[in-house]
């Protein structure tokens, strides 16, 4: 199989195959190798030579169940994906560097370990330079491959998904508006990797510095579109302040991370549809409703995430075009507390915490979310807890302008008039200078019985804190 696959490479795109570095299995790694090849660029296309790596492991290698299932020769091999990155190659560099490797280790890992694919569009906060050196180039974004078909192989279909190295300007950027269209801009500036997406870890401008038109581009965008990022995984919690719980056993009014009560299957399923459903631009938002029978796989849906790579959280968006494992899904979500037994409850007054990092993100989720009539999802990282967010034009939430606090188990669902949503944004503005944000910060409103603190890292050590 992996012969095979060399093989298209090598025809696809003539390379000089340099090294390839092995991991036999049983290894600490879950790629087995990351193949490197020298590519020579295309000056006709003004593409730089450069350095071009190329996972195997992603996808099935095998077929023999050993590692992934066989769906079968129409389905997805593995994974269904293998990464990829382009990296410029140095003046009298002689042999690739080894640093790539390990970062697409980490993906890889975060794969195999969260069972969540990685698609097209995807970002990921990595809050590090790449190359663990002074660089700007400090997230990814994920794209397809320029010169990489998707293959059919006897174990299934594999696409290649090229990681592109960008700046935090960039990334967020790409969260406000949508990663597809970040990376059309790229391609359209040679220093930030032109047609062919290269990275180059000197690179020292934005190509918002490099051209400033491209930031009135990109808030148009904004305005018009809104964000396709319709929930992330998080740090997050919520308190119900209506019922003050009676003692520290009493887990019906406060949902913090490890609470013992899970999500029932069906709200799993509910939460799941949510973000599947989030970036229909052209229809009306829907929530399905709680007695929703579990959905049938789409195509086309979007949705996003964020988990913890080598201890480095991150928040991704999603756009796919074929069928996979939601990334919601989990045996952590099995039922302990039966779903007909969990009735939905009215709320006065709620708490939030987020820690910063979720925190920055509300802004994004009322000003692109909200204000076009869409919906945004807070799903704990680690434990069931959920919050979302909802406009009074999204269908099916168990929210309503009546009672705008509604939880069903620990699934809290708020909705915001666009009244509340204006004077939130102007509350909140301080979240989009983190770095000048002293925790913890605490905003309130109290005629609407709302507060949210962003809280440390160290508050949601410990569910009791």
């Amino acid at each position: 199989r992996s012969e095979e696959l060399t093989v298209k490479i090598f025809l696809i795109s003539p390379m000089d195959l340099l090294t390839t570095i092995l991991n036999l299995l049983g290894g600490p790694d879950p790629l087995d190798y990351i193949s490197m090849y020298r590519n020579p660029g295309n000056t006709t296309q003004d593409v730089p030579e450069h350095w071009h790596y190329v996972s195997f492991g992603l996808s099935d290698l095998y077929g023999d169940n050993r590692v992934h299932e066989f769906t079968g020769l129409e389905g997805p091999s593995g994974f269904g994906f293998e990464l990829t990155f382009r990296l410029r190659r140095e003046a009298g560099e002689t042999a690739p560097p080894t640093w790539p490797a390990e970062l697409m280790q980490g993906l890889a890992r975060y794969v195999f370990q969260s069972e969540n694919t990685l698609c097209s569009g995807d970002h990921v906060s990595w809050h590090s330079p790449l190359d663990n050196s002074e660089s700007r180039i400090q997230h990814m974004l994920l794209t397809e491959d320029p010169q990489l078909q998707p293959v059919h192989t006897p174990f299934g279909t594999v696409a290649f998904l090229q990681i592109v190295g960008v700046c935090t300007e960039e990334l967020q950027a790409a969260q406000q508006w949508n990663g597809q269209g970040i990376l059309e801009l790229l391609r359209t500036v040679p220093v930030a990797g032109g047609h062919w997406l290269i990275t180059d870890m000197r690179r020292g401008e934005t190509i918002f510095e490099s051209d400033p038109h491209l930031q009135e581009r990109v808030d148009k965008g904004i305005e018009t579109d809104g964000s396709n990022l319709s929930g992330v995984s998080a740090k997050c919690a919520w308190e119900d302040l209506s019922h003050p719980p009676e003692d520290e056993d009493d887990s019906r009014s406060i949902y913090l991370e490890m609470q013992p009560r899970r999500l029932s299957d069906k709200d799993t399923e509910q939460i799941r549809e949510v973000l599947r459903r989030g970036l229909e631009m052209n229809t009306k938002p829907v929530l399905p409703p709680i007695s929703s029978q579990k959905p049938q796989q789409h195509n086309g849906m979007n949705h996003d995430r964020a988990q913890q790579v080598q201890s480095v959280g991150h928040f991704q968006s999603k756009q796919t075009e074929r069928n996979r494992k939601d990334s919601l899904e989990s045996e952590s979500s099995a039922a302990i507390v039966p779903h007909e037994l969990i009735r939905t409850r009215q709320l006065e007054s709620v708490h939030l915490k987020f820690n910063q990092e979720s925190g920055t993100l509300i802004p994004l989720s009322l000003r692109g979310r909200l204000l076009h009539g869409r919906h945004f999802t807070y799903k704990s990282i680690t434990g069931d807890t959920a919050i979302t967010f909802v406009s009074t034009g999204v269908e099916g939430a168990f929210a309503t302008e009546e009672h705008p606090y509604a939880a069903h188990g620990p699934w809290l669902q708020i909705l915001l008039t666009e009244e509340l949503v204006e004077r939130m944004l102007e509350d909140l503005e301080g979240l989009t200078s983190p770095e000048e944000l002293k925790l913890p910060k605490e905003y309130n409103w109290p005629e609407k019985k709302l507060r949210i603190t962003i809280v440390p890292e160290s508050a949601f050590e410990s569910p009791l804190q």
